[in-house]
């Protein structure tokens, strides 16, 4: 599954740039994420649960940061299984440039390019 969009958030690059490296603002992008501990520097653990259908698996697995432009880009790797036969693999890449708000002031478009990847009995349904 691939998403591609941007969004224009009302805050500087600098706040949205910290938030991005955040675990508590990661751990609440990530739908059914439970768990998140570690750092930037030595990835972080992670637990996800979803659910489609009558089908329920919780995964465990890493997020990793990679090219890191300080200020500008970076890329998130995840990585998780979920029980014998699931799994689920992923790569975001996300840039960050000031833009102007349309009320004025100073904004931050965020864009991003997800790849993502599901394996086994969720991915069959």
């Amino acid at each position: 599954m691939q998403m591609n969009d941007s969004r224009v958030i009302a805050a500087p690059p600098s706040v949205v740039w910290a938030a991005l490296l955040d675990p508590e603002v990661l751990k609440a992008s990530v739908p059914g994420c439970e768990e998140l501990t570690g750092s930037v520097a030595e990835g972080y653990e992670a637990a996800v649960v979803q659910k489609v259908g009558p089908v329920k698996a919780r995964f465990t697995g890493m997020v990793t940061f990679s090219d890191i432009v300080e200020g500008e880009s970076l890329t998130l790797l995840g990585e998780g299984k979920g029980g014998a036969a699931d799994f689920a693999k992923g790569e975001a890449k996300v840039a960050i440039e000031p833009a102007a708000l349309d009320e004025g002031g100073e904004g931050t478009k965020l864009i991003y390019q997800v790849d993502a990847k599901v394996g086994g009995k969720l991915a069959q349904l």
